[in-house]
């Protein structure tokens, strides 16, 4: 049976809800202080989880030598004071014990030692090497972590309390569909999961993990469309005797070259821009393009991804077979012209999202 949910990542600015400056400056100092602890305990973890895994080749212990890495209360052969999965988190907790939010440790436990087990046949083999993790890495917590998520009509935000920190959401002028997710979460029509918070430039960002319900389309299987994508046509798509052009080079292509010619005139007159607030108004003119081609590409690849799925829903279309994918892979690799300007793989993985969304079954050729 498949899965009739589907989970949805949105990044959210927050603001730390507090009076003073001095108040504020206090709980983003102690948020980074939960970054660098998370940011230690996941270096600790994997590295604790790695020697269990390999401690026969660490120790060269012989044939005869038997050991299970599970507590020696529930098995004779076994070595560990605690479950595997356990241990871990006990090194860690009681390193930075009073430091972190134990659910931050939790969390933390729980999706590394899921991603551990999936990579570790690669680590024995020597195909890849054991993960290291950044300072500014994102760390994580469930719902327990938070209270009294609502509505505030005074405050026009979001607030709530991450492990008593007071927050509130910043959404700006937001035109996608964070607002709405928000507001189901707040009336309990969707689930918030396990999400993290990051840091970036004294900014607090959000990365709500939303759960919702696929979209429910009558859609028959045995109908079947077939895309193709080129630089000439972003997508050409098929079904039976209905077919659709979208997009155009003219629309995507020669737009974005047209962006990225007009970033390079103004790095070239920024020699010549009027200082006198140093290096920050010599920019002004170039710091305008700064995200106007991402912005751009970002949009038309929405755009097009939409109409694509849009296209298979009005016809029933319930497989979408993307067709001669592995030469068009090859060809962006190749040129570096077209792997540059033509967004290839970001709009693979749009078409996949909301074919997954609205219950397409996606199939590459």
């Amino acid at each position: 049976m498949k899965n009739s949910t589907l989970k949805l990542t949105r990044k959210i600015q927050l603001l730390v809800d507090l009076p003073t400056q001095a108040e504020r400056k206090e709980a983003l100092d102690k948020l980074y202080q939960w970054q660098n602890r998370a940011f230690r305990a996941a270096n600790m973890m994997v590295s604790h989880l790695y020697v269990q895994e390999m401690i026969k080749d660490f120790l060269y212990l012989t044939e005869r030598v038997q050991y299970k890495l599970v507590d020696e209360k529930k098995d004779e052969l076994g070595i560990l004071q605690c479950s595997r999965i356990h241990t871990t988190y006990r090194a860690v907790s009681s390193r930075f014990k009073g430091e972190i939010p134990t659910n931050i440790l939790s969390n933390l436990k729980q999706s590394l030692y899921s991603s551990f087990n999936k990579d570790k046949m690669k680590y024995w083999s020597g195909e890849s090497s054991l993960r290291n993790f950044r300072r500014d890495m994102a760390f994580p917590f469930d719902m327990e972590g938070i209270s009294g998520f609502s509505y505030d009509e005074e405050r026009r935000a979001f607030c709530f309390r991450l492990f008593s920190l007071p927050l509130k959401t910043y959404l700006g002028k937001d035109y996608t569909d964070k607002r709405h997710l928000l507001e189901q979460a707040v009336k309990g029509e969707i689930r918030l999961c396990t999400s993290h918070i990051k840091l970036k430039d004294g900014k607090i960002f959000w990365l709500p993990v939303f759960e919702i319900k696929k979209e429910q389309h009558a859609l028959k299987p045995q109908v079947v469309a077939e895309a193709s994508m080129s630089l000439e046509y972003p997508i050409v798509v098929k079904t039976g005797t209905e077919r659709l052009t979208i997009g155009s080079r003219e629309e995507f292509l020669y737009r974005r070259l047209a962006i990225q010619a007009s970033r390079k005139r103004a790095q070239k007159g920024a020699t010549f821009s009027k200082s006198g607030k140093g290096i920050k108004r010599k920019l002004k003119a170039v710091n305008r393009f700064h995200n106007t081609e991402s912005n751009y590409v970002s949009n038309r690849i929405h755009v097009y991804s939409r109409r694509l799925i849009d296209f298979c829903i009005k016809h029933q279309a319930g497989t979408l077979i993307l067709m001669n994918q592995e030469d068009k892979a090859g060809i962006a690799k190749e040129e570096e012209f077209v792997l540059r300007n033509w967004s290839y793989y970001d709009l693979i993985t749009k078409i996949k999202y909301k074919a997954e969304k609205a219950g397409i079954e996606v199939i590459t050729d």
